[in-house]
């Protein structure tokens, strides 16, 4: 498997909603509402969590990861003098479990080790990240919302993370 990042464009906003859409399915699921009614509250909330990140995170790198060739998702990061934030890694269903996110993380791992930085990503209550990085199974508490962090070398950053 060949995985690659490009710069997120123009013209890859409705790719952009489609990868976030998909990180809402299974939360939106048993939600009583229409299609419709949901790709709309899906929108509303992609514009909503652009604005947030365009405010927060001056200068994020924000690239389409691609798997095979394919686009596959999104990887958006911040870049500070102490720390490198995983704003937001997703990918599409399909490519989903196959390894592509563990190798964009290895590599952020190394970045930040090389650098000597604190790495980090912020993840949400119902993401199946928690099973690595905390929640739901992993024996530590779960919140609404959570921001991980690691340091260290990346064989000790790849142990926590394994735990």
């Amino acid at each position: 498997m060949e995985v690659s990042l490009r710069p997120v464009s123009a013209d890859d906003e409705p790719l952009m909603l489609r990868v976030y859409a998909g990180t809402r399915e299974e939360e939106l699921a048993p939600v009583p509402w229409t299609d419709e009614q949901k790709a709309a509250f899906v929108e509303m909330q992609f514009a909503a969590q652009s604005a947030h990140y365009a405010k927060h995170y001056d200068g994020m790198s924000s690239d389409v990861i691609v798997v095979d060739g394919e686009d596959a998702g999104r990887l958006l990061v911040a870049r500070w003098r102490e720390e490198i934030r995983i704003v937001d890694i997703a990918l599409l269903t399909a490519f989903r479990g196959r390894g592509a996110g563990g190798e964009l993380l290895a590599e952020l791992i190394d970045e930040a080790t090389e650098m000597a930085k604190r790495l980090s990503i912020h993840v949400e209550l119902h993401n199946r990240a928690l099973g690595s990085t905390g929640g739901a199974g992993s024996g530590r508490p779960a919140r609404p919302a959570s921001t991980c962090a690691w340091s260290g070398t990346r064989r000790e950053i790849r142990s926590r993370l394994s735990r």
